[in-house]
């Protein structure tokens, strides 16, 4: 249950728990945490909704024609640091950002997924989203820099003493669940090193503002276990890479609505409708779902990542699958995300392409009974299969291409992000590897 603050109960618990120090956090265009430190002393202004700070100076934010600019505290997602001092504690708040007309900063990623949000609410639907993330830890050199190196040798499932993030993982659990976290499963994945943390699904923005503060914790825990966590989604050749499975359903007076006992598969018109709008858009969304020239390393042959646009009930290999739980458990899995994205935009995006298929009844085709692996060329022909962007000079493309997403994600935003990243993708193209000179530098 989402815990419902007001201004005097802050003001009470910052007293009683000793708090002295509160973080103003908020995130940027590509899913950075940010904050701004105040002393209790300066917390009535900050909920007074009277605290300024300079935008102008977080690189491809805002312009210096918006230096100055609000953070508005959202009081519900108020929270105490467990790993910080017991006296002179230090807490936080999620903020929105305003501009100094105090009008909402359009291009605030929560502002963007409060937009869908509130458009769903107007559909009569309350939007749900169980994440999995995934992550490595490794070792930290001499000068405690995360690494790539491990000892581990552990796969799925594995336990302790084979698992060496064991207590680790631990006690990551008991950090999230001591912040109001109600984690449901976490285990070892299939590469050495790799770990998974699944909380129990929330609506939609609570869930945003999870990830941000789960990815917080992940790597602070870790550094206190002398290890580094990382959510790059292919840190190593030769291994699986992390994702960010993504679980989402709709909701209209407390019902699962992508639930019909009738059908074939348990689903109601609206979940074929919000996948086939999915499918729809997919392509649009990749720089938004994967955003990294490395999120295509994850994405390729061999290591049970999706590789191509479809759905199934049956099997989990395409993009999209539907897991087994029916009735108020009937979801759909969006398996192309990866952590590295900014989860307030993949959640918005989704959400809007979803809703998209339900306006305008977008059918999709069959669901893959087949794992698509295993299809010869004339069954993908058959099919009509086609595959996700390859890498994220064509995932660029995609968005470029896609009138819809970029509206959702707003003008403003949206420049500056196509702008970032196909600099980014530019200077991946023209650098030159160590694998180019291995190859190439002795026998030509």
């Amino acid at each position: 249950m989402k815990q419902q603050y007001t201004k005097r109960d802050i003001l009470r618990l910052v007293e009683e728990e000793d708090v002295e120090f509160i973080r103003l956090q908020f995130t940027d265009v590509f899913g950075n945490f940010k904050n701004v430190a105040i002393t209790a002393s300066q917390l009535e202004k900050a909920l007074d909704h009277n605290f300024m700070f300079d935008a102008s100076s977080i690189q491809d934010f805002a312009g210096i024609e918006d230096a100055d600019m609000y953070l508005y505290p959202d009081l519900d997602t108020f929270t105490i640091f467990p790993w910080r001092p017991q006296q002179g504690k230090v807490a936080r708040f999620i903020c929105d950002i305003y501009k100094s007309d105090r009008t909402p900063f359009e291009a605030d990623p929560r502002y963007i997924l409060k937009k869908e949000l509130e458009r769903a609410a107007s559909m009569g639907y309350t939007f749900h989203v169980g994440p999995e993330c995934e992550f490595f830890l490794f070792h930290l050199d001499d000068h405690g820099q995360g690494t790539t190196e491990t000892h581990e040798k552990a796969s799925y499932f594995d336990l302790g003493p084979l698992d060496l993030g064991e207590n680790a993982r631990r006690d990551m659990v008991l950090t999230l669940e001591s912040m109001g976290y109600e984690v449901e499963s976490s285990h070892h994945e299939v590469a050495p090193a790799q770990h998974e943390i699944d909380f129990k699904y929330d609506e939609g923005l609570r869930t945003a503002d999870n990830i941000m503060t789960f990815k917080l914790a992940v790597k602070t825990i870790a550094k206190r276990h002398g290890l580094h966590a990382t959510f790059m989604p292919k840190p190593k050749q030769g291994m699986n890479g992390s994702g960010m499975h993504t679980n989402m359903s709709l909701s209209r007076d407390g019902k699962n609505v992508f639930y019909d006992p009738n059908d074939e598969y348990g689903l109601s018109k609206e979940a074929y409708y919000f996948i086939g709008g999915l499918l729809k858009h997919t392509k649009g969304m990749a720089a938004i779902t994967n955003p990294l020239v490395n999120s295509y390393k994850r994405l390729v042959p061999g290591y049970e990542a999706p590789l191509y646009l479809g759905w199934s009930a049956t099997n989990k290999s395409p993009m999209i699958r539907i897991p087994k739980g029916r009735g108020e458990d009937t979801r759909i899995e969006l398996r192309s995300p990866d952590s590295a994205s900014n989860p307030y935009l993949v959640l918005a995006v989704c959400l809007a392409a979803g809703l998209d298929g339900i306006q305008h009844k977008i059918i999709p085709p069959k669901s893959l009974k087949k794992q698509v692996a295993s299809f010869t060329q004339e069954e993908y022909k058959d099919a009509n299969i086609e595959s996700l962007p390859q890498n994220l000079g064509e995932a660029l493309s995609g968005l470029k291409a896609s009138e819809f997403i970029q509206k959702i994600l707003g003008e403003s935003l949206c420049n500056q992000y196509l702008s970032v990243k196909e600099k980014e993708w530019e200077d991946y193209e023209r650098y030159v590897t160590s694998w180019e000179i291995e190859q190439y530098l002795y026998r030509i």
